[in-house]
């Protein structure tokens, strides 16, 4: 019997002590673009994000101990498959964008069964692009971008970000930052969710790459949204210790120097250039 709940689009965004006005801006972004059921996982437990929640429709609120962003999304995750959603959002509190702005995404996703997550064009506050579709990093490329300025990179930063690549066309690509992955949730169902191993940063590299090796994995310019991106491995040193020791076991999992899938991914893109 098929599930009477079964929804087309879910969404989650993880909170921890985010500000309200932040949020707001968030949640009326997803539901004037058509989220049927949406889950605030709030990691600091607030009554102020609880009362906030509470006042809009089709959105539930679940307190939880503060796991990591992946593990927070999971609780979500589980809640979508479970009701048989056919694709599932995640998403930063701090992004916004118009109305009708996931009816191109959803509509691709529905006409290429073969793809399992897309990402819009993704641009900051001063509307300008955000490189946030990659390679798949090496252990140098992740030193050099938190230890040593960009011009000492030189070419291989922007290797890393893909700059040569034009962005005003589609292509498939392993590695989609976590701040707004539109996933299928049948890729969720064969690959696995979120590995909760990872307190915070290398899990949306960890997924994608996941979702990579049995779908299309695309950038999409075909929509755009606004990431108020604070970096915050680069502003404390608590974020910098947190990011290193995720890392660690990122390579740790999939290879420092030796990743033969990373190494094959990769030839791809370089074939588009």
């Amino acid at each position: 019997m098929d599930n009477p709940l079964k929804f087309r689009l879910t969404a989650s965004i993880v909170t921890y002590h985010t500000d309200p006005a932040e949020l707001t801006t968030a949640v009326d972004a997803l539901l004037r673009n058509g989220a049927e059921r949406l889950w605030i996982v709030d990691n600091s437990s607030s009554d102020d994000i609880r009362r906030l929640v509470g006042g809009w429709p089709a959105t539930v609120y679940i307190p939880s101990e503060n796991r990591g962003y992946g593990a927070g999304h999971n609780q979500a995750l589980r809640r979508a498959l479970d009701l048989g959603s056919d694709y599932h959002l995640v998403m930063n509190s701090d992004i916004d964008f118009g109305a009708e702005t996931l009816g191109p995404l959803i509509s691709y996703l529905d006409a290429n069964s073969d793809v399992g997550m897309v990402q819009p064009r993704i641009v900051g506050l001063d509307g300008k692009l955000q490189y946030t579709v990659r390679r798949l990093p090496t252990p140098v490329d992740l030193i050099g971008r938190r230890f040593f300025p960009r011009w000492m990179l030189g070419r291989r930063a922007d290797r890393y970000e893909l700059r040569h690549i034009d962005h005003s066309r589609p292509f498939n690509v392993p590695y989609h930052q976590g701040s707004f992955m539109l996933i299928r949730c049948e890729a969720l169902r064969q690959t696995g969710l979120f590995d909760e191993r990872f307190f915070m940063y290398p899990e949306d590299i960890d997924l994608t790459r996941r979702v990579h090796a049995r779908y299309r994995t695309m950038y999409l310019p075909y929509a755009t949204v606004v990431h108020a991106h604070r970096r915050e491995s680069y502003a404390t040193g608590r974020m910098l210790a947190i990011h290193c020791r995720n890392m660690i076991r990122y390579f740790n999992k999939w290879g420092w120097i030796f990743d033969r899938q990373r190494r094959q991914f990769n030839r791809r893109l370089e074939n588009m250039e």
